[in-house]
């Protein structure tokens, strides 16, 4: 045999690689483009989206504002409740939804990235349906542990049973947006969000106060409006998905488990971090309302509003910090991976501190939207003054959080968020109890916030992604 025969007949004697499926143009980008530009191309829409779904609840709060102190407390009340609901739906499981699509199309797992559409919808249905239950069920002995009583108490229970009559609308309309993200699709998700807030404006004060054939509900036609604003951003959405337009579709397939666990290992976890935020903002309220009553409750909760401003304005670059990291992780690219997460994470920094520093220096011009009472607004205003110059540390921390989610690794995130609680609700208790001030308490909660933005920083920085890389080195 010759040189040459042997040369051409020596490969067909191996075993055929299998062919790699081709990546869609736009998973090729996430995976090579340069970080910067990208990042903020795919978050602007994504920021947008989320400003207009907050936007939802401060629309909510100033026309509700108008109907007294008491039910501005009742909706400081139930506000928690309705952030959780938002938090865990679009940020926690739905974080868990992007990075499982976003992971399968980088890898070039198309089918499993469409069978992962519908295991998205059944698992937020089922969890949706279950904390419906469960604030239906003990909505009044929750709202009374947080320091709900008489006419606050009844307003918390007036808007908090509509809401969540129809919270499942919520968690189908997240399981939808999220199952568009994480193709790297942020401005559909925008678009459909945007329109529905557009709607909210006028729908809200129409079934609040009423106006001709539609009665006034009070306090409770502000949730009926907010219930019908789910109820048409998962009409549109799901018809936009039904469609074919969407890189991940929506197609009949049989339940497994492994896709659910591809979910829930991520989304799971991610939930225990968001009620850990929410019962944090909970039980500092309870700690504000056994010390100084309604009024002061009132002022901290509009202006503890404002930091949850910063949520979803963070999860605005969360949300492409998902895809771009899950993508990455999937194709194997790690360093690319972590340089993406760093970069968001100063972006995001940057981004909140600058809030947070416009609101310390002028509080009066956030407070005053929602009320005039005079001791809300010193009580607001106290804390803005002391919290807000560290609102860029948990914008950095909510940024790495969902990169986290994106790379699959919560260990770190977690335990940040544990050390805050730690911190904000034994050093603010015991603050109150040494000094009897508010001061003390909100210094407590500032301190949490610097602790949890530079220990998840450190982590992650230094290899907490994948701990056995930093041990080989």
């Amino acid at each position: 045999m010759s040189l040459a025969t042997a040369t051409v007949a020596a490969p067909a004697a191996l075993p055929a690689a299998p062919a790699a499926a081709p990546l869609n143009p736009r998973t090729r980008r996430l995976l090579h483009d340069p970080i910067v530009p990208m990042l903020l191309r795919m978050a602007w829409p994504n920021v947008l989206i989320m400003l207009a779904q907050s936007s939802t609840g401060l629309i909510e709060t100033w026309w509700v504002s108008h109907l007294g102190t008491e039910a501005l407390a009742g909706m400081a009340l139930v506000f928690p409740a309705v952030m959780l609901m938002q938090m865990i739906s679009g940020g926690a499981m739905g974080g868990g939804i992007s990075s499982a699509i976003a992971r399968a199309l980088g890898a070039g797992r198309r089918d499993d990235a469409d069978a992962l559409v519908l295991h998205a919808i059944v698992a937020n249905t089922v969890l949706g349906l279950l904390f419906s239950a469960a604030v239906l069920v003990f909505g009044r002995p929750l709202y009374r542990a947080l320091g709900g009583e008489g006419a606050a108490l009844e307003a918390a229970l007036a808007y908090s049973n509509v809401v969540f009559a129809g919270n499942v609308l919520l968690w189908v309309m997240n399981a939808l947006a999220s199952a568009v993200r994480g193709t790297g699709n942020m401005l559909v998700p925008a678009l459909v969000i945007c329109a529905g807030v557009v709607l909210l404006v006028p729908l809200s004060p129409l079934l609040i106060f009423g106006f001709g054939p539609v009665p006034a509900l009070g306090i409770a036609g502000g949730g009926a409006a907010l219930v019908l604003f789910y109820a048409a951003g998962t009409a549109v959405l799901a018809w936009y998905i039904l469609s074919g337009r969407n890189l991940a579709a929506l197609r009949p397939s049989r339940l497994r488990w492994p896709l659910f666990r591809d979910i829930l290992r991520i989304g799971a976890v991610a939930s225990v971090n968001s009620l850990l935020t929410n019962l944090l903002i909970a039980l500092v309220t309870a700690l504000v309302a056994a010390h100084a009553g309604v009024d002061a409750v009132a002022g901290f909760g509009t202006g503890a509003r404002l930091e949850y401003l910063l949520v979803p304005l963070v999860f605005g670059l969360g949300a492409p910090l998902v895809a771009l990291v899950g993508t990455n992780i999937g194709a194997g690219q790690r360093q690319r991976a972590l340089r993406i997460a760093l970069v968001g994470g100063g972006i995001a920094f940057l981004l909140t501190e600058t809030i947070g520093l416009a609101a310390a220096i002028w509080p009066q011009f956030w407070l005053t939207l929602f009320s005039d009472d005079p001791r809300m607004i010193e009580t607001g205003s106290t804390y803005l003054r002391i919290v807000g110059p560290f609102y860029g540390f948990f914008g950095l921390g909510m940024a790495l959080y969902f990169a986290s989610q994106g790379a699959g690794r919560l260990f770190w995130p977690l335990f940040s968020s544990i050390l805050r609680i730690v911190i904000a609700l034994a050093g603010g208790w015991l603050a109150l109890h040494l000094t009897g001030s508010l001061n003390w308490l909100f210094a407590a909660v500032a301190l949490a916030l610097l602790v949890y933005g530079v220990t998840l920083t450190a982590a992650t920085a230094l290899g907490g992604w994948f701990p056995r890389e930093r041990r080989a080195g």
